[in-house]
């Protein structure tokens, strides 16, 4: 880790001295670019020099230990100074971890009730509550695209968009297959059901280059269902696009315009389509989009325990008996525990690479 930050200081100064160069001054170009090389830098940098030092006035410290005049102060100022390596260390830590080049974006999320019927969609219905409670604690905007309603409640699917900052650092662990075990409203007996319900969690990409061929898209257009005001099946606003070649679909009924309607349905087409081809992409190299669990719908990485009142995340073996509060949008100790475990093991790896 050391000998990274090393690196890192050296490069920096290496910018530092090529930016007072005159014949690259004279380079608007050349200029932007270095100062943004080390703009990126400048962070780390900071942070290391403030622990070097914080270590060398430790040591300092120590040696004032031993002058009985200095004593009472060396160990007020040695006991600050300790307690403030560890944490310059952790943000260290955290700085050298290599940035997900998604985690600023919004999310398209899709919820899908999946094995157990009815108890399947009513999960996911509560799943999207869980949701919409914590993007609302974040201070995030959650904007339905499009729904189907179970027979007995909840969503057999439900698709929005969340928008506001760092979405995507927080929620990109949440793909995958999620377990509820509980008494379902509809048994008489009194037994524990275990039901499942998927979520796929794609970052809004608008600057990607994805082809779509007019000629490849199959547009049907229908009633608006659901909340939506006086125009609620009374015009075909609804838009649904089918790309023929893959098999994608996406729907979105949330603006009255069958314009507007069709403009995000195509936007959220190139988000399903890169994000398919991401995943084949990892697929052939072998790698993960996060090193927290692979993000497949299939991989059950959950299992809310409602007798137990408990919530379990399989991929770090994260138990937490606060289901109630969970499920009310508490999600903060599941995801910091993810995102602590995902930057162990990429430092790890990047560790063994070096």
């Amino acid at each position: 880790m050391f000998k990274r930050l090393d690196n890192i200081v050296e490069k920096y100064e290496e910018l530092t001295k090529m930016l007072s160069d005159p014949e690259v001054l004279n380079d608007f170009n050349k200029v932007k670019e270095l100062s943004k090389e080390q703009s990126d830098l400048e962070e780390t940098v900071n942070v290391y020099r403030e622990y070097k030092k914080t270590n060398n006035d430790i040591a300092e410290a120590k040696e004032m230990l031993n002058d009985p005049e200095m004593k009472e102060m060396a160990e007020l100022e040695l006991q600050e100074l300790e307690e403030k390596l560890p944490k310059l260390y952790s943000e260290l830590e955290k700085l050298l971890v290599p940035k997900d080049e998604f985690d600023d974006k919004n999310i398209i999320m899709e919820i899908r009730g999946a094995a157990g019927g009815d108890e399947a969609n009513i999960f996911a219905g509560d799943l999207f509550r869980m949701y919409s409670y914590y993007a609302e604690h974040n201070g995030w905007n959650i904007e339905v695209t499009h729904q189907l309603e179970g027979t007995s409640g909840g969503f057999s699917q439900i698709e929005c968009m969340i928008k506001g900052k760092g979405v995507y650092s927080k929620l990109k662990y949440e793909s995958g297959s999620h377990r509820v075990q509980r008494i379902p409203v509809t048994e008489t007996q009194g037994r524990v059901h275990t039901s499942t319900a998927t979520v796929l969690v794609m970052p809004e990409v608008d600057d990607v280059n994805i082809e779509i061929k007019e000629s490849d898209l199959k547009i049907d257009v229908y009633h608006s269902s659901g909340a939506g005001g006086q125009s609620v099946n009374t015009s075909n606003s609804a838009v649904r696009i089918t790309h023929v070649p893959t098999g994608i679909i996406v729907t979105c009924q949330t603006e009255r315009s069958q314009l507007k309607n069709k403009d995000r349905a195509m936007k959220m087409l190139r988000v399903k389509m890169y994000d398919e081809q991401l995943r084949k992409q990892e697929a052939e190299t072998a790698t993960r989009r996060s090193k927290v669990g692979t993000g497949d719908r299939s991989e059950k990485i959950r299992t809310y325990n409602y007798p137990q009142n408990r919530v379990t995340d399989h991929r770090i073996n994260f138990s937490i008996m606060e289901l109630d509060r969970v499920m009310n949008g508490y999600l903060e100790p599941i995801i910091e525990a993810l995102i602590n475990e995902d930057m162990r093991l990429k430092l790890a790896g990047e560790n063994l690479n070096d």
